[in-house]
């Protein structure tokens, strides 16, 4: 069976492109690794951004996407991919259940998050150790939270923080920040954000939720300071998920692939949505309008191949 797109990747981008694809009538399958869908939301403890549902448990959302997905027909294997050929009218991918064949690709693996790599960070992780300020930032109002980076995001972050939150921790390696000045400036206007530099994050502590950060000197020199905190916003990049990818797809020069809100792709046939593509903002809401987008992207580009 030749499909007439093959969806890569089951998160909030990948979900609601297989729901468009149904409800427009496309032979559409959906091939997520996992055994849950839903991506990164599944490791969100509350979403508050997604409108009209405030306070859904990250897994909650994730399941009823999926549940629509399936009331609608859409169809699901829970496969790995292993290989891609892109090239031609009919496109290949291989998997470790067999090889699909389709007219096109939507690629939606998303972004996976850098991450520290400390004792405590994923035992914490939804219990006061979050990849995400703007999601999660909310149930910490009046709280002292702890910010682990130095770039935009991080910065980005500790001001969303500030607004809300008692005190802010903006801890990096780096003997200073490399965000953007403007960034920079807008920090100094907060009395309780405390930059502290050239530290590395030696443990995240606590029992049933986070309490306190363990930070000691970058040059081995210097004591080493606990931070006794309610929540820490971890910012120090994510990485799209393209390494398997072949290269004739054009990425950035983060290794995004080139696509905008239409999901078109360097090369015919070929889309990107959600986390993997070049956007301004990474939301679960803007994945979902990329799955929108895209499928009208697939439609088109499929009229014109007949």
């Amino acid at each position: 069976m030749i499909y007439d797109t093959l969806i890569i990747g089951a998160g909030p981008a990948g979900l609601s492109a297989s729901i468009y694809a149904a409800r427009a009538g496309l032979q559409a399958l959906t091939i997520e690794k996992n055994f849950v869908s839903g991506g990164h939301v599944i490791d969100t403890y509350q979403v508050e951004s997604y409108p009209g549902l405030p306070g859904i448990s990250g897994m909650d959302l994730a399941m009823e996407m999926q549940a629509h997905a399936e009331r609608v027909g859409a169809q699901t294997v829970r496969e790995e991919v292993t290989g891609y050929d892109l090239t031609g009218s009919v496109k290949k991918i291989t998997t470790t259940g067999g090889v699909y064949e389709s007219r096109s690709v939507i690629l939606a693996m998303g972004a996976q998050r850098k991450k520290l790599g400390v004792p405590g960070e994923d035992r914490m992780l939804g219990h006061g150790v979050s990849y995400s300020a703007t999601c999660d930032g909310a149930f910490y109002r009046g709280s002292s939270v702890a910010v682990i980076g130095s770039g935009d995001s991080a910065a980005a972050d500790a001001l969303y923080l500030a607004r809300g939150s008692k005190k802010v921790y903006l801890a990096y390696k780096r003997g200073a920040m490399h965000a953007a000045q403007s960034l920079q400036d807008a920090l100094k206007k907060f009395d309780n954000v405390e930059q502290i530099p050239d530290v590395l994050v030696e443990e995240i502590m606590g029992e049933n939720h986070t309490g306190a950060v363990r930070l000691i000197p970058v040059k081995g020199s210097g004591k080493a300071r606990t931070i006794h905190v309610d929540g820490v916003f971890i910012a120090i990049g994510i990485s799209p998920e393209t390494e398997q990818l072949p290269a004739q797809l054009e990425r950035d020069r983060r290794g995004y692939l080139c696509a905008g809100e239409d999901g078109t792709t360097s090369v015919p046939g070929v889309f990107a949505i959600g986390d993997i593509r070049t956007k301004a903002l990474r939301q679960i809401l803007t994945s979902c309008a990329d799955g929108a987008n895209v499928v009208n992207s697939v439609r088109n580009y499929l009229l014109m191949q007949a």
